[in-house]
C-alpha cells in the first residue's frame, strides 16, 4: 500500500485515475467524510495490486484498549486486527476489592472475532485521574494485596478472560519495591490457569528518570516477570500541555533505545495513539486542548480550508486555522504517514507488537496500514 500526498488541484477521481485505483474504494479505506473536498498535504492510502508472490509479513501481537461504552461500529472494525482487547477498566479499592464494569458485550464480541479479552486493572478514580493513595494502600498491605489477587483470579474465571493487563500509574516512588512484589505474586498466581500477564509502563528514557509517573516503574523487573510490557509512548502533546505531536517518533526512539536494554524486545508492545488535540493559540499554561478523533481532525482541516503540514522530526501532521471568532488554533493529529512511521519502529527494534490507546474512535486507515505491514497473531 502506498501513501499519496494531495497537491493543490487534485481530486479523488484524478488521483484514482493516476494511480489506477477506484475512487469509491479510496474514499472507503481512507474514511473520507468529504471525498470531493481534499486539502493540500492530506495523506491518502493507495492500494497496490497484489503481487504474484507476496513477501511474507512478520507476525506481531496487537492490543487495543476500549471503554465499555465503545460504539459497535468502532469495536467490530478494530477487533479483527487485535490479538488482545483490554477492557478499561476495573478500578482497585484500598482493601483490594474491584469496581467492575459492564464488560459482557465486549467480551462476547471479542470471542466472535477470535480476539482474547484481557481484564484491565487500574488505580483510576471515579472522579477521574489516578489515585496514588489507593494503590499504595493495596501494595503495602499484604492482606489487601492477597485480596486483590484473589479477586482478579475470580473475575478471570467467571468472565472467561484470557489474562490481565495491570495499568497502575502515578505510583509513589517509595512503592517501587512493593509494586514489583505484587507483580511477582500475581504472575505466580496466574500461571496455573495459563493466564497471561501484561503490564503498562510510562515512557522512560533512563532507569533513574525522575517524576511521579516514572520512578516506581521498573523496566527490568517487568521485563523479567510479565509476558508483555506496553510502553505508553504517547502524550508528549497532552490535554493540558503545550501544543506538540502526541507521539513524536524522535522522542519514542529515545524510549526504545533505553527499553530494549532492560526488556526483551519481543515482550515490548509499542504504545500508539488514535486521537488528536486541537489547541487554541496562544497557548496558556493549564488550559485544555480539545480532544478529536483522527478523522474529525482531518474533517476540520477540510472545513476550515487548511493546508496540512508534516513535521519531519516527529513524523506527524499538523495544521493551523482560524475559528469563527477569529481565534488561532493548531491541530496535531494522526494520519497514515505517522502511523506507518511508528509501526516501522516495531521491525527496526525487533519489538513484539503494538498497543493502541484507544479504540473509541473509528479510524479505518490505522487498520489498513497495520494489516499491510504485519500479520496479526490470534489466540484461537
Amino acid at each position: 500500500m502506498d501513501i499519496y500526498e494531495v497537491r493543490r488541484g487534485d481530486t479523488l477521481y484524478s488521483i484514482a485515475d493516476r494511480t489506477g485505483t477506484d475512487a469509491s474504494n479510496l474514499a472507503y479505506i481512507n474514511q473520507l467524510t468529504y471525498p470531493n473536498r481534499l486539502v493540500p498535504g492530506q495523506a491518502l492510502l493507495i492500494p497496490t495490486p497484489p503481487e504474484e508472490a507476496p513477501v511474507p509479513k512478520r507476525s506481531i501481537v496487537t492490543n487495543g484498549y476500549a471503554y465499555p461504552n465503545i460504539g459497535n461500529v468502532a469495536l467490530t472494525s478494530a477487533l479483527p486486527y487485535l490479538t488482545y482487547l483490554s477492557i478499561f477498566s476495573y478500578q482497585l479499592n484500598a482493601d483490594g476489592s474491584l469496581e467492575p464494569v459492564d464488560d459482557t458485550r465486549l467480551i462476547r464480541a471479542s470471542y466472535i472475532a477470535s480476539t482474547a479479552p484481557l481484564l484491565c486493572i487500574t488505580n483510576t478514580k471515579t472522579s477521574g485521574g489516578f489515585s496514588s493513595e489507593n494503590a499504595s494502600s493495596v501494595l503495602n498491605n499484604p492482606t489487601a494485596r492477597t485480596n486483590l489477587i484473589n479477586n482478579i483470579l475470580s473475575t478471570l474465571e467467571s468472565k472467561s478472560y484470557f489474562g490481565v493487563n495491570v495499568d497502575l500509574e502515578y505510583l509513589f516512588p517509595e512503592d517501587r519495591a512493593a509494586y514489583n512484589s505484587f507483580i511477582s505474586e500475581l504472575s505466580e498466581a496466574l500461571q496455573p490457569g495459563g493466564y497471561i500477564l501484561m503490564t503498562a509502563l510510562a515512557p522512560k528514557q533512563s532507569t533513574d528518570q525522575a517524576g511521579l509517573l516514572y520512578e516506581a516503574h521498573d523496566y527490568a523487573f517487568h521485563g523479567q516477570v510479565a509476558d508483555y510490557v506496553i510502553l505508553m509512548t504517547y502524550e508528549w502533546g497532552y490535554l493540558y500541555g503545550p501544543p506538540m505531536a502526541t507521539a513524536p517518533v524522535n522522542q519514542v526512539r529515545k524510549v526504545l533505545d533505553y527499553a530494549v536494554t532492560q526488556i526483551p524486545p519481543e515482550k515490548i508492545l509499542l504504545g500508539m495513539p488514535l486521537y488528536a488535540y486541537d489547541w487554541t493559540l496562544p497557548y496558556k499554561k493549564g488550559t485544555a486542548a480539545e480532544i478529536l478523533s483522527p478523522n474529525s481532525a482531518l474533517n476540520r482541516a477540510v472545513t476550515t480550508g487548511s493546508t496540512i503540514l508534516f513535521d519531519q522530526d516527529s513524523q506527524t501532521p499538523y495544521y493551523n486555522y482560524l475559528d469563527t471568532n477569529g481565534s488561532s488554533h493548531v491541530v496535531w493529529f494522526e494520519d497514515p504517514r505517522s502511523q506507518k512511521a511508528q509501526l516501522e519502529l516495531i521491525s527496526e527494534y525487533g519489538l513484539g507488537g503494538v498497543s493502541y490507546w484507544n479504540l473509541q474512535y473509528l479510524y479505518r486507515p490505522a487498520w489498513e496500514v497495520l494489516s499491510d505491514m504485519f500479520t496479526i497473531q490470534k489466540m484461537f
